[in-house]
Order: C-alpha cells, then sequence, then structure tokens
C-alpha cells in the first residue's frame, strides 16, 4: 500500500529563525534614567511621529553597561537622560530617505544601523533636579556644533560633554564623532539587526526575526 505524505505548509514568518532579541525598557535600569523619547513626538529633525509610544528600549548588555555609569553619576549628583535607543530598521530606512548624510543618519545599505541592534543609545547629562547641563549643542543638530571637535564650543560646554564621555568610555561605549550625544556599545557590530516593533515589545515578545 503506497503511503501518502502530509505536507503542512505554514506562514512563512514560521519557517524564519527567530532568536531571543534581548531588548529591555531601560525604565528597569536602577537607578532609571530621566527620558524624553523626541521619535515619539513632532520634535524631531522629521517633523513627524515616528514612534507610537515614548518609551526606550536597549539591548540587556546596553542596560547593564548603563546601571554602571547610572550608579556613577548618582555619586556625583548627576544622571542621564535618554533620548533614544533601540530604532527598528524600517524606522532607519525612513531617516535615511530623508537625510543622506552618515554623519548624522546610518546608512542601512552600509552597516544596517547602529540603533537597530540596541546597542546605540542618545544621552545627554542632568542634575539632580533633572535640568540639562549645557552641552555643544541640541539634540538632533545636524551641524557641525554638534562635532566632538567643534571649535564653537566655550569651555563649558567642552567639559561637559568630555565628563559624559569620560564616564560613558569607562563603562564600555565608544563616543561617535559627529554627534557628541550618540554611543554605542562596544563589539556592537556583532549584535543582530532587528525590526521588532515597540507594540509588539509592549506586549512582551522576547524573539524576532533578525534583518537580513
Amino acid at each position: 500500500m503506497r503511503r501518502l505524505a502530509l505536507v503542512f505548509l505554514l506562514p512563512a514568518s514560521l519557517w524564519a529563525d527567530s532568536v531571543a532579541h534581548h531588548l529591555v525598557n531601560v525604565a528597569t535600569i536602577q537607578p532609571p534614567p530621566l527620558e524624553e523619547i523626541r521619535y515619539a513626538t513632532r520634535y524631531n529633525f522629521t517633523g513627524e511621529v515616528l514612534y507610537p509610544a515614548a518609551r526606550a528600549y536597549v539591548h540587556r548588555d546596553t542596560a547593564a553597561a548603563l546601571a554602571k555609569v547610572q550608579a556613577d553619576l548618582a555619586a556625583e549628583g548627576l544622571g542621564l537622560k535618554i533620548y533614544d535607543g533601540y530604532r527598528p530598521f524600517s524606522v532607519q530606512q525612513k531617516m535615511w530617505d530623508l537625510i543622506h548624510d552618515e554623519r548624522y543618519v546610518s546608512n542601512p545599505a552600509i552597516n544596517r544601523g547602529r540603533h537597530t541592534r540596541g546597542t546605540a543609545v542618545d544621552v545627554t547629562l542632568v542634575d539632580k533636579r533633572g535640568n540639562e547641563l549645557p552641552m555643544p549643542s541640541s539634540f538632533d543638530d545636524f551641524t557641525t556644533a554638534a562635532h566632538r571637535d567643534s571649535p564653537t564650543m566655550t569651555p563649558e560646554r567642552r567639559a561637559n560633554m568630555m565628563r559624559l564621555q569620560d564616564i560613558m568610555m569607562r563603562h564600555g561605549f565608544e563616543p561617535f564623532p559627529f554627534e557628541w550625544w550618540h554611543y554605542d556599545l562596544r563589539g556592537w557590530r556583532k549584535y543582530p539587526v532587528l525590526d521588532i516593533s515597540f507594540d509588539t515589545l509592549a506586549r512582551g515578545e522576547t524573539k524576532a526575526e533578525p534583518v537580513p
């Protein structure tokens, strides 16, 4: 008797190899940093709301390093404010389509993005009342004023920038030359690029399909 083989067709998404994304909400860091998630508002360089909620996520390795930064800053009466963390690949592509300048927006065709891995953070320093310390420029200032070697910054702003840079580097972060606020966790290229949405993360989904 001939045996019939049964073939079950599954959605393509179920055939893909999903991985644990290990993204965590920065609000879980102790002590928790302040948050001002600009891309959840129109107050950003695109003029559009890019995130559905004012939340920041980072890879758990990034969170562990930020916790050490926060602990050291707390001892000085200071803390971090976070502007951005993980960014879905689709949002990164949208940003690149608007600003074709790799000094300020990563080209997804080259490195698949930096924020797309949960290993990049945009941060500044705040005092114990939550007031931002003066820095070389405002956030998302896509001019040479935001560069770390800008000759126009005042001594006070340079000192604050270097204070932030020193403590971030002490705990495993690398500064980005064209944006004083941007830091990458060392070894960031080894982490998978993701396009998991904020809504999906908020629902507690623990796995995602890496971007090819």
